[in-house]
């Protein structure tokens, strides 16, 4: 009996790839996912969030056994105690981890060695729009500044077009549809 030889590139299973990218040319509605978080205020800025369960590929998922968690608070500077990152801080593992998971998928599927990748990434604020002393101030981050150094044959063009493909960079750089529910007990 022969083994079989699984195709990787950077990390990703490329032959289990294109045979997702098959089923979802095949089936479109196995393209529809919902994700969810549960949030818990602890107090001050300290709010806890877990996340397990999904929808995706067609049917709720259960295929993870741990709920993952993430604290969320601030520096004392801004009247925290420091329990974990700021949501902003939050914000900016999101997009940079999904800006380079999207280039090494992507990449991967194009035949593209990434042999390393570090990012940096940076958001500035002005907190007279949060604190309300300035109604043409922002809320959020005026701008954000992301640096990949990446170890690959690619061009530089090619991979910022892989990292684009991120949901979270489109998120954040296109408007999305938020509704705030308040439900008072």
């Amino acid at each position: 009996m022969e083994a079989t030889t699984v195709n990787m590139k950077n990390g990703v299973n490329v032959d289990q790839l294109v045979e997702t990218i098959g089923h979802i040319q095949d089936q479109p509605e196995l393209a529809k996912f919902e994700f969810r978080a549960k949030n818990n205020w602890i107090e001050g800025g300290h709010c806890v969030s877990s996340v397990k369960g999904f929808y995706g590929a067609g049917q709720e998922d259960s295929t993870r056994e741990e709920t993952f968690t993430l604290a969320c608070s601030h520096p004392q500077v801004l009247l925290g105690a420091d329990e974990g990152a700021t949501p902003p801080e939050v914000v900016l593992h999101a997009l940079s981890s999904c800006l380079t998971g999207a280039m090494v998928y992507h990449a991967a599927a194009n035949g593209i060695d990434i042999d390393g990748a570090e990012s940096n990434i940076k958001g500035t604020a002005d907190l007279h729009g949060f604190l309300g002393l300035d109604p043409e101030v922002r809320k959020g981050f005026n701008g954000i500044h992301f640096k990949l150094k990446v170890k690959s044959d690619a061009t530089v063009e090619q991979l910022e077009n892989l990292a684009k493909f991120s949901p979270v960079f489109d998120m954040i750089t296109n408007p999305t549809p938020v509704t705030i529910e308040i439900v008072k007990e």
